[in-house]
Formats: C-alpha cells, sequence, structure tokens
C-alpha cells in the first residue's frame, strides 16, 4: 500500500482560506466513490493559528503506479482546481507501507 500525503498552502485572508480549503476538503471527501484504487482519503483543515499550512491529505492507494491514476482522474483533477488561484505552495510525500 502507499500512503500519499500532500499539504497546501493557501493565499487571501484567513477567511478567504478556510472558505477554499472546506470546499476543497468536502470535493477530496468524495473522491473513493469515484476513483476505483482509491481505498481512502482523510482531509485536515489547519486549526493552529501559529501555523502557516492549510490543508493536508493522506491517500491510501495500493501502489506507486495508482498514486498516477488517482492524480489524473477527471474527479481529482476538478477538486484540485478549486485551488486555482489560491495554492501559494504545496508539498508532498509518497511512500510505501
Amino acid at each position: 500500500m502507499v500512503k500519499h500525503i500532500v499539504t497546501f498552502k493557501l493565499t487571501g485572508t484567513p477567511e478567504e482560506r478556510r472558505q477554499v480549503a472546506e470546499r476543497f476538503r468536502d470535493a477530496l471527501l468524495a473522491l473513493p466513490e469515484q476513483i476505483e484504487p482509491l481505498k481512502s482519503i482523510e482531509v485536515g483543515i489547519n486549526e493552529n493559528p501559529a501555523e502557516t499550512w492549510d490543508v493536508v491529505l493522506t491517500a491510501v492507494v495500493p501502489t506507486m503506479a495508482d498514486v498516477a491514476v488517482y492524480a489524473n482522474h477527471p474527479a481529482h483533477v476538478a477538486a484540485a482546481g478549486l485551488l486555482a488561484g489560491h495554492k501559494e505552495n504545496r508539498a508532498c510525500v509518497d511512500y510505501e507501507f
């Protein structure tokens, strides 16, 4: 199995960042029903005002090849599009467990 962990730093006011993060979270949480190899996804919105990263997601897929299937699926591409114009930075780690 592979864990795909991604963090996002968004732009805008705290309120704007929160609204974008919530829409993004809701879209991501719907993906396991739409993307066959996606076994689970967890999405967290940062609650700590002392930190600057806004959103983290942890997705689980069977293989590294399935990370690409997930990333290129139209439903995921649409969810990622919700960050257009709001994404300042992104960091990702994929590892087998």
